[in-house]
């Protein structure tokens, strides 16, 4: 599943086709498995390239070299992300919803079932690691996700405060990382359903004030 959607991806990230674009391809499956397998630290370049079929050269040509492989496979991932959330967000307009929370626990779902289907990267990824500087570009792709909902939301009904949406957005990735080393899919689907009815409860859409607040009185004409 994840190979395959490493493949998709590229016609995604690479408009220009061709042996260059194969190539590509073939190092980016190479090193999903072998990062999954050995981990950041571990992975050996020659290991990649011996898998792909191709050479040291096509690979620092294509990517610059190891760090760069591993920042490609996991832009790449981000990416397939970024799609599955919009595509579910899309859907959910589509039919109707309105509600800035529901939307965003719509996207949620999408991202963290996409967690549990390439579970090898996502506990890769999310496990820390990788080469230096990687810590800070991941903080800054949360700060990016943080505008990019703070934007959506911000557009629909019942809109979301900023510290709402870093407290979801935390929870999201949060539980990511157990979806991802969930024991089976019907484990992760069940934590899948409890975070999100968890979240459901953070922003109803009525709040008891004003649920409970009597209508106002009417006033009497004067005559």
């Amino acid at each position: 599943m994840a190979r395959r959607a490493i493949r998709q991806t590229v016609g995604v990230t690479e408009v220009s086709g061709g042996r260059a674009q194969v190539t590509r391809a073939a190092l980016l499956a190479a090193a999903h498995d072998v990062f999954t397998t050995a981990g950041y630290a571990d992975a050996n370049v020659t290991d990649i390239v011996d898998q792909a079929g191709s050479s040291v050269g096509s690979l620092y040509h294509h990517f610059g070299g190891k760090s760069d492989l591993y920042i490609a496979l996991y832009d790449d991932y981000q990416l397939r992300q970024q799609h599955r959330s919009a595509r579910a967000f899309r859907t959910a307009l589509a039919a109707g919803e309105d509600d800035a929370l529901q939307l965003f626990i719509v996207g949620a779902r999408a991202y963290l079932e996409g967690c549990w289907e390439e579970r090898q990267l996502a506990r890769l990824f999310l496990s820390g690691g990788g080469p230096p500087g990687f810590e800070l570009l991941t903080r800054r792709r949360f700060r990016t996700w943080l505008r990019t909902n703070a934007t959506l939301l911000g557009e629909q009904a019942h809109p979301l405060s900023d510290m709402l949406i870093l407290v979801l957005t935390t929870i999201a990735t949060e539980a990511g990382r157990e979806v991802a080393v969930a024991s089976s899919r019907a484990k992760a689907r069940q934590m899948i359903d409890e975070v999100l009815e968890l979240m459901g409860r953070l922003y109803p859409k009525e709040s008891a004030s004003e649920a409970q607040a009597p209508p106002p009185r009417r006033r009497r004409p004067t005559r």
